[in-house]
C-alpha cells in the first residue's frame, strides 16, 4: 500500500497516510467490515463498455498511455480544463508527451475522484507507489509500459488479477458476436456475456434511422416494411443473443417514453420515418413509447434484466463533435423530467404482468428521492429486488455521488437488496472502482455502528456488506 509519511499535526495527532491499508474507512468497524468481509469478495461487472475482441484476443497493450488514456473522457475533460491542448488529449502528440501532460494534471486533480482513481490503479495493477505528477511522469510510464509488455499484464491476467468472475459488455442488436463465440471461459477463468443496447432502433429522430432498419434487415433476411416486422426483427437478434448468454439489456436514454400509443400509430409513424419523411415531436414520442413498451414485454418473456441509464445531456459542444465525434468528453447532467415516464413506463408493464426485473440509473443528484421512491412502487414480492436503483454512474460514481445514492436508498428503500457497483467503463484498468464503492459502503455501516445507531452484530452486518458487495447480484442475475 503506498503510505506518504505525514508530519505529526500541531495538536499531536498523527495523519492518516495517503491511501494506505485503511483508505476512506475511518472507525474501527468500517476496518473490520472491509478486511474481514467486503475485502476478498468476487467482482460481478454486470456493465461496462470493454471491447470483446481484446479480451478474446488477451491483448497486451504497449504502453500505460494507450490501455489508460485513448478514449477515456473523464481524464480528458480534466486535462481541457487545466489548460492542456488538444493535441496532447485525443491529437498526434507520443504516447510519452500525452502521458507527461496527464501527469503534470494529476496534482490539479485532487478533490476529483481522479486522484483517489489514479493512485489507486497504479497501486493495484503496477504496485507502484509513488504519486503522479510532472517529476514522476516520465519514469512512471516506462516502468508500468515495462510491465505491460509482459505476459503478466494481458488483459485476461489483468481481469484475474481483480478476482474478476463476471463480465457484461453492451452489444448492438447488429453486432455479429463473434467474440463472445469465440470467448473460452474454462480459459479465461471468467464469464464475459453479452448485454443487448437497441437504441438505435428507438432513437427514431436519429438521420441514420433509416440505415440502421435496412442493417439489420440484411442481417434478420428480410426486408423490414413495417413496426411489426421491426419487433419480429429484434426478436431474432434477441434470441440470437440468448444463444450466448445475455440475460440483460441495456438502454442510455434522456429519459423514458410513455405516451399513449397504438401499434397502428407506431406502424405508421415507422414507415414515414424510413421513407425519409418529417416527423412531428409528438409522432417521435408516440413511437418511442411504444417500441420501449413492446422491448419491455419482450425482455419480460426472455426472463431479462432491462437497465435504463436516464439523464443525460449528450454532445454539448456542437464543434467538438463536429471535429472528435461522440462520446469524446462533451456532455454532462441533464434535467429531464423523470417521474410521470418512469411511472406511467413501468406502470404499463406492470399492468399487464410484463414487468421484468429493471434497474433505473439516475445521473441528477436532485432526482435521487425519485428513483429510491419509485422502485418500491413496483417491487411486487415475487423476488427479492425485483426493481432496482442502480449505483451512481458516469458523473456520479464519485465518494459523494455513491454516498448520496446510499442515504437515499437507505431512507426509502432497502439497501440489503442493493445490487451493489459496476464500472460502466471501457478501460481494463478500472476495477478498483470496485474497491472504492466497498471502502465507501464499509464506512457507512461502520459510522452507524460506532454512533450507536446500529448495533453491533459483525456477523450479521458482515453479511449484509458481501451481499451487496456480489452475493445480491449474482443471485440476481443467476450467474
Amino acid at each position: 500500500m503506498l503510505k506518504i509519511e505525514n508530519p505529526t499535526a500541531t495538536n499531536g495527532i498523527k495523519k492518516q497516510s495517503f491511501l494506505d491499508e485503511n483508505f476512506l474507512l475511518k472507525t474501527e468497524t468500517a476496518k473490520r467490515l472491509y478486511h474481514d468481509y467486503a475485502k476478498q469478495m468476487p467482482i460481478i461487472d454486470y456493465h461496462n463498455h470493454l471491447p470483446p475482441n481484446e479480451v478474446v484476443a488477451d491483448r497486451q497493450f504497449e504502453n500505460i498511455t494507450k490501455i489508460w488514456l485513448y478514449g477515456d473522457h473523464y481524464k480528458w475533460r480534466a486535462m481541457r480544463t487545466c489548460g492542456v491542448n488538444e493535441r496532447f488529449i485525443t491529437g498526434d502528440a507520443t504516447d510519452l508527451e500525452k502521458f507527461q501532460k496527464w501527469g503534470e494534471t494529476v496534482p490539479y486533480t485532487m478533490r476529483n475522484p481522479l486522484y483517489h482513481w489514479t493512485h489507486l490503479e497504479l497501486q493495484r495493477y503496477f504496485d507502484e507507489n509513488r504519486l503522479l505528477k510532472a517529476e514522476t511522469a516520465t519514469d512512471i510510464y516506462h516502468s508500468t509500459s515495462e510491465k505491460l509488455n509482459t505476459p503478466q499484464y494481458s488483459v485476461q491476467n489483468l481481469l484475474r488479477k481483480m478476482n474478476v468472475e463476471v463480465i457484461c459488455t453492451t452489444d448492438d442488436p447488429l453486432d455479429t458476436l463473434e467474440y463472445h463465440q469465440q470467448f473460452d471461459e474454462s480459459g479465461a477463468g471468467f464469464k464475459m456475456l453479452p448485454a443487448f443496447r437497441p437504441d438505435k432502433f428507438i432513437l427514431i429522430d436519429n438521420p441514420s434511422f433509416a440505415s440502421f432498419i435496412t442493417r439489420l434487415g440484411e442481417i434478420v433476411g428480410y426486408e423490414l416494411h413495417s413496426f411489426e416486422d421491426l419487433l419480429r426483427g429484434l426478436r431474432q437478434r434477441a434470441d440470437f443473443f440468448v444463444k450466448l448468454g445475455c440475460q440483460l439489456c441495456d438502454h442510455g436514454l434522456e429519459q423514458l417514453y410513455a405516451e399513449e400509443f397504438t401499434d397502428s400509430a407506431a406502424d405508421s409513424i415507422f414507415k414515414k420515418a424510413i421513407a425519409g419523411q418529417n416527423l412531428t415531436e409528438n409522432e417521435i414520442l408516440v413511437y418511442k413509447s411504444a417500441i420501449l413498451h413492446h422491448l419491455g414485454e419482450m425482455y419480460h418473456t426472455l426472463g431479462w434484466t432491462q437497465q435504463f441509464h436516464l439523464g443525460a445531456l449528450r454532445n454539448n459542444n456542437t464543434r467538438m463533435l463536429r471535429q472528435l465525434g461522440p462520446d469524446t468528453g462533451w456532455d454532462s447532467i441533464g434535467d429531464f423530467r423523470q417521474a410521470v415516464a418512469l411511472s406511467k413506463y413501468l406502470g404499463g408493464l406492470e399492468d399487464k404482468n410484463r414487468l421484468a426485473k429493471t434497474v433505473i440509473y439516475n445521473l441528477n443528484p436532485a432526482d435521487n428521492e425519485i428513483f429510491a421512491t419509485m422502485i418500491g412502487n413496483f417491487n411486487d414480492g415475487s423476488l427479492a429486488g425485483k426493481i432496482q436503483w442502480g449505483s451512481g454512474w458516469w458523473f456520479l460514481d464519485q465518494k459523494d455521488g455513491m454516498i448520496k445514492q446510499m442515504e437515499a436508498l437507505s431512507n426509502m428503500g432497502i439497501l440489503s437488496q442493493f445490487i451493489g457497483m459496476l464500472t460502466d467503463s471501457r478501460s481494463f484498468l478500472s476495477f478498483p472502482r470496485h474497491e472504492y464503492f466497498r471502502r465507501i459502503l464499509c464506512n457507512l455501516f461502520g459510522d452507524d455502528v460506532e454512533n450507536g445507531e446500529l448495533p453491533n452484530d459483525m456477523a450479521w452486518i458482515g453479511k449484509l456488506v458481501q451481499d451487496i458487495c456480489y452475493n445480491n447480484a449474482k443471485n440476481y442475475f443467476n450467474f
